[in-house]
């Protein structure tokens, strides 16, 4: 199973699943598309959303896992 982990660039995150879209756009990351995402990673745009990368992380990952079931 893929993990995400706080190192990884968002275009990545998305490719994964794009059903962690939603995770990412009710924190405040609403430009996924943007060039940014696609050389940003989770920890840098955690960083500049305020929101602990950790709690994301673990979020994104629950997902994942549950899509594996």
């Amino acid at each position: 199973m893929a993990k995400v982990t706080k190192d990884m660039i968002i275009a990545d995150i998305l490719a994964l699943d794009r059903g962690t879209a939603p995770i990412l756009l009710k924190i405040g990351m609403h430009c996924l598309g943007c060039p940014a995402s696609s050389g940003e990673s989770l920890e840098e745009a955690c960083a500049v959303h305020g929101v602990d990368v950790d709690m994301i992380v673990k979020e994104l990952n629950d997902y994942l896992e549950s899509r594996q079931g």
